[in-house]
């Protein structure tokens, strides 16, 4: 039996999607069926319950996700020490982002650490916060990028950089033509927001409730993208990461305007899951975007560092029991 075999099928599970794992993996649908297919014939069961839709594990299914999971991780952890001997970095690095973590920046990032670091398998995801929470805990991805980081349970963040917020207006606006303006003058203005499901809107609510400045909101979105647009297009004014509107900025769509009285920021960092060593490649991409060393984890958080052993010694498995829920992947 391959392990490509194990590999296909842990991505379908994960992705619930033949079509989108094979997206994922480089390789044909047709020849992502035929792996799982072995796999259901080898074990003389199916895996899939393929009548539903999106795809859903059988019970057998989840118990040979669990395991498979389990040994694959295994697996990687042990070429990626083998290799750390001889001072290689290589193997896979799989990043869940949030949409507006996708800036010129980031992007030159992963080409330089690609270019740096040729064998490593580089791909970034860029999803709702949710689902990059929900990609790092289901050990769907290495590290996850947000803004404003959770740092508790099962997930631990190491900050990355603090954004400076501003308001950001068309270029008919009446404000912009000024450099900056006290918070309170926003008061009373059409406002495109995020969602509030997001921390970040969350956070600019109490921002402009501290500022005694009440908005009227015209839209909502999930996605920087989308609020971009929207004040383009003249619905209202809205406040946002400074670098995530650079490209507009330069390209005359949008202008920036500083707040005179208040410093307003997002941070972003890193998530990864706790009590979990990071491979070589993700320590080493958190070191380039920070410009040097591995910050230090916080709250008992583990790092590999380079030149020495950080493998624990082996425990005795204990018997997996069949998993009855799919809820927590």
């Amino acid at each position: 039996m391959h392990l490509r075999n194990l590999e296909v099928f842990c991505e379908v599970a994960a992705r619930r999607s033949f079509s989108k794992a094979a997206a994922a993996l480089d390789v044909s649908q047709s020849s992502a069926s035929q792996a799982v297919q072995f796999l259901e014939e080898r074990l003389g069961t199916a895996l899939f319950d393929r009548s539903q839709r999106p795809l859903a594990l059988t019970p057998a299914g989840e118990v040979y996700f669990a395991g498979c999971r389990d040994l694959l991780e295994t697996l990687r952890d042990v070429e990626d020490e083998v290799r750390s001997m001889r001072n290689t970095i290589s193997g896979r690095l799989r990043i869940a982002a949030i949409y507006s973590a996708g800036l010129p920046q980031v992007e030159a990032d992963v080409k330089k650490f690609e270019d740096l670091h040729p064998h490593v398998d580089v791909r970034v995801d860029y999803l709702h916060p949710d689902e990059v929470y929900g990609r790092v805990l289901a050990d769907e991805a290495e590290l996850g990028i947000v803004s404003f980081p959770r740092d508790g349970g099962e997930i631990s963040s190491i900050a990355w950089q603090e954004q400076s917020m501003v308001l950001v207006v068309p270029p008919e606006h009446k404000l912009a033509k000024l450099d900056s303006i006290p918070a309170a003058r926003l008061d009373g203005s059409n406002y495109v927001a995020f969602t509030p499901d997001l921390t970040v809107r969350k956070q600019i609510d109490r921002w402009l409730r501290g500022a005694k400045t009440a908005v009227h909101v015209t839209h909502e979105f999930d996605n920087i993208e989308n609020i971009k647009r929207a004040v383009e297009a003249g619905t209202g004014v809205a406040i946002l990461p400074q670098p995530a509107v650079e490209r507009e900025v330069e390209q005359g769509s949008l202008v920036t305007v500083q707040f005179a009285d208040v410093k307003w920021s997002r941070p972003l960092g890193f998530i990864h899951k706790r009590h979990k060593s990071l491979t070589n490649a993700a320590q080493r991409f958190v070191e380039q975007l920070c410009g040097g060393s591995l910050p230090a984890p916080r709250n008992g958080a583990k790092a590999r560092r380079s030149g020495g052993n950080s493998r624990a010694k082996p425990t005795k498995r204990k018997t997996r029991r069949p998993r009855t829920s799919s809820a927590s992947r």
